[in-house]
């Protein structure tokens, strides 16, 4: 005769679980209970513009940035994966110090380090583009977010299981068909978490680009609150953030339910 023994550690979780959601609801009631009686319209039709011109900065900045990091990621990934050993050094010792190294400081490098070659840039054309905080934080997110796709990429397409790079091989499929038709769309199952964490990452990193003066959502927030004192700017400002962090969350899902209909039964 078996006795059960009741499963103590589930439920001693599951009421911390309850008691963790529970608390954040309370901050969430909170924050949303300090704007309804702080509200301050003045403050906000002032605000609200400028707000927006970072918001659109903000998006700008990282959407050109993760780009230009997915297109350099690939022939890293390339490197990460070939038989010469330099090839495979160089991508190692890339992608060791872009994700070794604070962001803060490669931005630092990239605006004010630059900055000390201005004679050998004006003789090839360049200083345009390095004298220009905008396109120094863009140049810093690029490179920095190209290391960490490059993991990523390299990391999804090693999870395709060797068989089907095998079947490829005994139908002589063409490469370029067996990366787009067969180990791509797989491999995009396993990346698109990854890659959608990223792009929450550079979100909330790119608010360091204010820094070097780039007048972001964070940049906008800062001279909103050195001329308000209003704490409540910073509170705007973290709501916004949170609302397309939200957005991010919810536009992974409905991709990833798309892509993987055809696992459900």
């Amino acid at each position: 005769m078996s006795v059960s023994v009741p499963n103590t550690g589930r439920r001693r979780w599951g009421t911390l679980g309850l008691l963790i959601l529970a608390f954040w609801a309370a901050c969430a009631l909170a924050l949303a209970w300090y704007l309804a009686v702080s509200w301050n319209p003045a403050l906000v039709a002032r605000y609200a513009p400028l707000y927006l011109d970072g918001l659109r900065t903000t998006l700008t900045l990282v959407g050109v940035s993760y780009l230009a990091g997915a297109l350099l990621s690939i022939p890293l990934a390339v490197t990460r994966q070939s038989k010469s050993r330099i090839l495979r050094g160089f991508g190692f010792a890339y992608v060791s110090f872009f994700r070794g190294t604070p962001l803060i400081a490669q931005i630092f490098l990239v605006y004010y380090g630059f900055g000390s070659f201005r004679a050998q840039f004006e003789a090839v054309g360049l200083w345009w583009f390095f004298r220009d905080a905008w396109y120094c934080g863009v140049f810093a997110l690029a490179l920095n977010t190209a290391a960490y796709q490059t993991e990523i990429l390299r990391g999804a397409i090693a999870s395709v299981p060797k068989g089907q790079w095998e079947g490829a091989a005994s139908l002589a499929l063409p490469r370029f068909v067996v990366l787009t038709r067969i180990v791509a769309p797989q491999a995009l199952v396993v990346a698109l978490r990854p890659y959608a964490n990223e792009l929450v990452l550079m979100i909330k990193a790119s608010a360091i680009v204010a820094i070097i003066t780039v007048f972001d959502l964070f940049g906008q927030t800062r001279r909103a609150f050195s001329q308000t004192f209003d704490f409540q700017t910073y509170l705007w400002a973290a709501v916004i953030y949170l609302v397309i962090v939200e957005l991010i969350r919810i536009g992974t899902g409905a991709v990833e339910g798309r892509i993987t209909r055809h696992l459900r039964r």
